[in-house]
């Protein structure tokens, strides 16, 4: 009798089961590979990804752009408000630890080897997880994103209202509201250019309007002289003026500074590999920026408080009045340049609504879809820009409130988070210093700012 051996019944169940497993391994490999290739072809469709053959230079303008907008117009105002002393301390402060927040960024773009954070928020889920970071980063980086570009469809607007209100003579005076229109116009035709390095010509000429209607402001200022009624001392009458003013001023340095929102997808777009990182010419590119930053910031800041004293307006080129050739080519440099700043912080906010299309709604990458969404943008930055044309009071609140995080102490976070420096070491100290800072001007400066525009909103009517 004994055991009987295995049948060939018995043994048909491993055997098939053998089967079916090598059978099913090329198809997972066909779906890995049908999903990678999908992946790529969304990538090379998504501005931020699609082009990465950038040089250092196109680093340095770029950063110029974002950095150096209208917020320098404003500066002269600020100081009225903080003083001398307090003013001086805080423009300079400001200058060295957004550079040294940028630096930080440039070197944990590609702290991981092999992987490169192409954008703010992905260095945040790196930082925080995948969750917590998309919440932290995601919705500060919209409101500042959004943000300037709303304030700019103002700017624009303003600037176009000067040049029009000058060159007529005060005649037929237009409405903001159709002047902010005109502006748009500009931006329903080039917010359809693709990717960062499309808009590199345009990120140019802008920034070398900022470096000329920079130098326009100071250097007309100069030529006007000192002003025979001018004074140095607070403006606000009442302690509480004074206090609120200070805080407005405080963000209006923060829109100032504020071009860290878009420094990682400016240097995704450079190339990169272990041998040559792109945090090399990234770096370069960001020095030279910084130099051109103190160039346009401290001589106009410093000489257009100087001349105007507490009489100065929120934008110096208002207080310069003639020559008139010389203001009107100077609105005209603002005009171009919030053009092409528009679109570089826009980029990034084109970036997320486009992946979250395609790869969240599973919509199809198509040249409709990205006409129809970036329109959309387009005409809700000048819906809001015509409804809420506070600009002084604008660049206070959002400067404050989003800025501040975003530029002053974020990356500062998650540098502590993700390298873990020694406690009370030179770079933990530095770090915790830049954090404490940058907390007291995310609280403080958006108090200021919400009171002027709920000041200036007192006698605004809608759309007149």
């Amino acid at each position: 009798m004994g055991v009987q051996a295995p049948t060939d019944q018995n043994s048909s169940v491993p055997v098939s089961s053998n089967k079916s497993q090598i059978d099913e391994r090329p198809e997972k490999q066909s779906q890995i590979d049908e999903q990678l290739k999908r992946q790529k072809e969304i990538d090379d469709w998504l501005p931020i990804t699609s082009s990465r053959n950038a040089k250092w230079w196109y680093s340095a303008f770029h950063n110029v752009t974002a950095m150096v907008g209208a917020g320098v117009l404003s500066l002269p105002y600020a100081m009225s408000n903080l003083g001398w002393g307090p003013g001086t301390v805080i423009l300079v402060l400001s200058w060295v630890i957004t550079l040294f927040t940028l630096w930080q960024m440039v070197e944990m773009h590609e702290m991981v080897p092999g992987k490169r954070f192409d954008r703010y928020h992905e260095l945040g889920q790196h930082a925080f997880g995948e969750k917590l970071g998309l919440w932290i980063v995601v919705p500060q980086q919209l409101i500042c994103e959004v943000g300037v570009d709303i304030v700019y469809m103002v700017t624009g607007g303003k600037s176009l209202q000067k040049i029009h209100k000058i060159a007529r003579k005060d005649k037929d005076p237009i409405k903001l509201t159709y002047f902010i229109m005109i502006f748009a116009s500009a931006h329903f035709v080039l917010a359809h250019l693709p990717n960062f390095n499309s808009i590199s010509g345009v990120s140019l000429a802008a920034a070398v309007m900022s470096l000329s209607y920079s130098t326009i402001a100071w250097t007309a200022s100069v030529h006007k002289g000192v002003q025979p009624d001018v004074e140095y001392g607070y403006l606000a009458h009442s302690t509480s003026g004074t206090v609120f003013n200070f805080f407005t001023a405080l963000g209006d340095v923060a829109f100032a500074y504020a071009g860290h929102n878009v420094v990682l997808e400016i240097q995704a777009t450079i190339p990169s590999s272990p041998e040559k990182p792109s945090k090399k010419p990234m770096w370069r590119g960001v020095v030279i920026a910084y130099i051109v930053v103190a160039l346009c910031y401290f001589p106009v800041a410093f000489i257009g408080y100087y001349i105007f004293g507490n009489k100065v307006e929120d934008n110096i080129l208002i207080s310069l009045e003639k020559p008139e050739w010389l203001i009107i080519t100077a609105n005209m440099f603002v005009v171009i340049h919030v053009i092409g700043s528009y679109q570089l912080y826009a980029m990034p906010v084109f970036d997320m609504i486009e992946t979250l299309l395609v790869k969240k709604l599973h919509f199809r990458p198509t040249t409709m879809l990205r006409f129809i969404s970036r329109n959309t943008y387009v005409a809700f930055t000048m819906f809001v820009g015509i409804t809420f044309p506070f600009f002084g009071g604008l660049l206070g609140f959002f400067g404050g409130f989003a800025f501040s995080p975003t530029t002053y102490f974020l990356p500062c976070i998650m540098w502590l988070t993700v390298k873990k420096p020694r406690k009370f070491s030179l770079s933990w100290v530095v770090n915790w210093i830049c954090i404490t800072l940058g907390v007291l001007l995310m609280i403080l400066s958006p108090i200021g700012g919400l009171r002027n525009i709920i000041l200036q909103a007192k006698n605004y009517k809608f759309y007149n």
